[in-house]
């Protein structure tokens, strides 16, 4: 069954600066820090928050030029959109391509952090067994139709600052009669190493990819050319803030970075350390929780994308525009992730990490140009206040992001260029070897009706 003819009605703005931030922040998940606790800790031999400093710096010039790029233009589609008005279809598919790499990646890192936490929780149970448990589930709530609503994205976030408050608390108070390391060491150590904090902070920038979730909402919020740039900004630095406190505070609790007992689940050893089997058990459930809630979003999330591919027939429509006949929704589609992601199985979460950071940063990297072309290339504007605002910032993120980009691990490199290449190849299929304009992906349409929950 394929979708019908009758066009969609717009979807409604209802969304407020406070729902914007929170989805942002839901969907970064505040407890992310700790997915690459270890790997990230290990790397730059124990400068996480380094590592996660100069992130934030390069992130926060991308998410200004997010905002300045909504503002002009507030519609759904993120970097594809910006690109496309900026540089014309062609580049504006490549952004989306790249972009997409995430989006499928997405869900395959977070079964994985599922598994491998469950399974350090519970160890006779495989960790495979947890990762198949948690994608057949979701899997089956995406058909069947059941959605997050933004009041279940507040209370799972809730959940996650109490703990975060709760694990500040009995790690402050366990370090007393302590000696503290100082706040010089806990930021740059003695092996602190530049090429090292920097692969780290490449690592990390899949960390941030909430401030580019919050532009997808252009569409459904109220003012979106004055809230969105605001929510981006916000989520950012806010993001930023507390991973590089989360981190600050873990290393302060469990300084030697060579003895965890796990590096993928490095963060067990500290709430062990900070807080004994409680918080570690806290950790596992609120973890567990903010990773469920998020999957379940962007495994959504990418099928209503590919469902708008197959739509527009940029992919094949038999398979991914097929519209569940009951639950009407996008089930081919959601079938599709669900079998994409259980090559999580068979990599590690360092390269799915990686593969993830490969993919955003050619995105942010894009987005900081698009500034640049469309303000000071095509609307000619000049001036000193143009220049630094339209030209400076945006170029210095652009150099920022490239600078990390080239800090990524060879897999990473390798396996993203050449996910660039099939782009390009699709693009010279699509087009007849340029000669003709891409199809336009309409990503600003609703989802197949959804069932009235009883």
């Amino acid at each position: 069954m394929t979708i019908s003819d009758v066009p969609a009605p717009p979807l409604r703005r209802i969304l407020g600066l406070g729902a914007t931030v929170t989805f942002g922040l839901a969907y970064m998940i505040p407890l992310t820090v700790f997915t690459t606790l270890g790997i990230a800790n290990v790397l730059t031999r124990g400068n996480l928050v380094a590592a996660y400093a100069v992130t934030l710096v390069a992130m926060l010039f991308t998410a200004f030029s997010y905002a300045t790029m909504v503002r002009r233009f507030p519609v759904a589609g993120s970097a594809y959109a910006f690109s496309r008005r900026a540089f014309g279809p062609h580049v504006g598919l490549l952004a989306g391509w790249a972009l997409l790499l995430d989006y499928l990646l997405l869900p395959m890192v977070t079964y994985l952090v599922i598994g491998i936490y469950l399974n350090a929780a519970f160890p006779a149970i495989p960790m495979w067994v947890f990762f198949l448990a948690a994608l057949v589930l979701v899997t089956l709530l995406n058909i069947i139709g059941i959605r997050l609503l933004s009041r279940v994205n507040l209370a799972l976030l809730a959940v996650q600052f109490v703990f975060i408050a709760m694990f500040v608390v009995m790690a402050v108070s366990g370090l007393s009669g302590e000696a503290v390391p100082s706040v010089a060491d806990v930021f740059l150590n003695d092996q602190a190493n530049l090429t090292l904090i920097l692969s780290g902070s490449a690592l990390l920038c899949f960390s941030f990819l909430g401030f580019d979730a919050v532009s997808t909402l252009a569409e459904e919020t109220r003012t979106p050319e004055r809230t969105i740039p605001r929510a981006i900004l916000i989520v950012t630095l806010c993001g930023g803030v507390l991973f590089m406190l989360l981190s600050a505070v873990s290393n302060i609790v469990m300084p030697d970075f060579e003895s965890y007992t796990s590096v993928d689940a490095a963060s067990l050893d500290v709430m062990q350390t900070a807080g004994g089997a409680f918080l570690s058990a806290f950790f596992t459930a609120a973890y567990v929780a903010g990773c469920f809630a998020s999957v379940l979003a962007s495994q959504a999330t990418v099928a209503r994308i590919l469902y708008a591919m197959g739509r527009d027939r940029l992919l094949p429509n038999r398979v991914f525009a097929f519209v569940h006949p009951r639950f009407r929704t996008p089930a081919g589609a959601v079938i599709v992730v669900a079998v994409i992601s259980l090559a999580g199985l068979m990599l590690d979460l360092m390269t799915l990490s990686s593969l993830i950071s490969f993919g955003a940063l050619v995105a942010f990297s894009i987005v900081n140009l698009s500034v640049i072309k469309h303000f000071l290339v095509d609307q000619r504007e000049r001036g000193t206040r143009a220049l630094l605002i339209h030209g400076a910032l945006p170029g210095i993120g652009f150099l920022l992001t490239v600078w990390l980009w080239t800090s990524l691990s060879g897999t990473a490199l390798v396996v993203g260029l050449a996910w660039t290449a099939l782009g390009a190849c699709y693009l010279l299929v699509t087009t007849r070897f340029l000669r003709k304009a891409p199809p336009e992906l309409d990503l600003s349409e609703s989802e197949p009706a959804q069932p009235v929950a009883h």
